[in-house]
C-alpha cells in the first residue's frame, strides 16, 4: 500500500469543517439536526471519513482530540503542526495498522514462504542472489542475453509451492511474447542474465512477484515456481 493512500483519509478530514461549534462533542450524536444544505454535507462527510479511516484500519478515536485538529486548521491557527509533521507521523502509524493486519490475515502464508526459500536455497544447484531470487539451470543456452527494452519469446509454467499449476503457456498451445521490464520483478530479474536458449527454473519470492495484492490465482504473499525456457528475442 503506498503512502498516498494511507495518508489520504486524514488529509481529507482537514478540509471539512462539520460545524461552527465551539462546544466538545460528545459520545451521544442521536440529537443532532439535519436541517440545512450544510448540515447534510457536513454529515455525508462524516460518514464517508470515518468509512474511510475504518478501511485504513482505525477503530478507536479521541473526539476531542479530532475536533480540537479540525478548529485550528479552520481557524488558521499558528500553533498548529505543519502538514509535514503531521503526515509523517499518521503515515508511519497508518502503515503500522496495515502491516499488522496483513501479519494477523496471512501470517502463516509469509511463514511458508520464507521456510520454503530457506530450506531451498540449500538445495544442489540453486543459485540465491542479493535480491532473493533464487534458480536453477536446467538447460544452458549460448545466445545473447535480452536487455530490458527487448520483447522476448518464451515458454513457461508456474505453479505455487504446493505443486499448485497456475499459468502455463505450454497448456495454451503457443508462446508468451512481452518486453523484460514490463513483467514481474522476479522474471525481468532473471530474464536479463538468461542465454537465449536456456530453460532455468525460477523461485521467486513474494516481494519480486504479486506481494500482499495476489492475483485470482495466486493468494497474497506467495512464493512462486516458474519453469522458463527463453526461445528468442523478437526483432521488430
Amino acid at each position: 500500500m503506498k503512502s498516498s493512500k494511507l495518508i489520504y483519509p486524514v488529509t481529507f478530514l482537514l478540509s471539512i469543517f462539520f460545524t461552527q461549534c465551539q462546544t466538545v462533542l460528545k459520545e451521544d450524536y442521536s440529537n443532532v439536526k439535519i436541517n440545512t444544505k450544510i448540515d447534510s454535507v457536513s454529515y455525508f462527510l462524516g460518514l464517508e471519513w470515518a468509512r474511510s479511516v475504518q478501511r485504513a484500519g482505525l477503530e478507536k478515536m479521541n473526539y476531542e482530540a479530532l475536533l480540537k485538529g479540525i478548529q485550528q486548521i479552520m481557524d488558521n491557527d499558528s500553533l498548529a503542526p505543519e502538514s509535514y509533521v503531521s503526515q509523517t507521523y499518521l503515515n508511519a502509524h497508518f502503515t503500522e495498522l496495515h502491516k499488522a493486519k496483513m501479519q494477523a490475515e496471512y501470517g502463516d502464508q509469509i511463514e511458508k514462504s520464507k521456510k520454503f526459500l530457506e530450506e531451498n536455497k540449500k538445495k544442489e544447484g540453486v543459485i540465491t542472489l542479493s535480491s532473493g531470487l533464487q534458480y536453477e539451470i536446467l538447460k544452458e543456452g549460448n545466445g545473447p542475453r535480452p536487455q530490458a527494452s527487448d520483447k522476448v519469446k518464451v515458454h513457461y509454467i508456474g505453479t505455487l509451492t504446493d505443486g499448485t499449476k497456475f499459468d502455463s503457456s505450454i497448456d495454451r498451445g503457443e508462446p508468451a511474447t512481452f518486453q523484460v521490464q514490463r513483467v514481474i520483478r522476479g522474471w525481468t530479474e532473471a530474464l536479463l542474465l538468461m542465454p537465449v536458449g536456456s530453460k532455468w527454473k525460477l523461485f521467486i519470492p513474494e516481494n519480486l512477484a504479486y506481494g500482499e495484492r495476489g492475483t485470482p490465482n495466486i493468494p497474497p504473499f506467495s512464493t512462486l515456481i516458474f519453469e522458463v525456457e527463453l526461445l528468442e528475442i523478437v526483432k521488430e
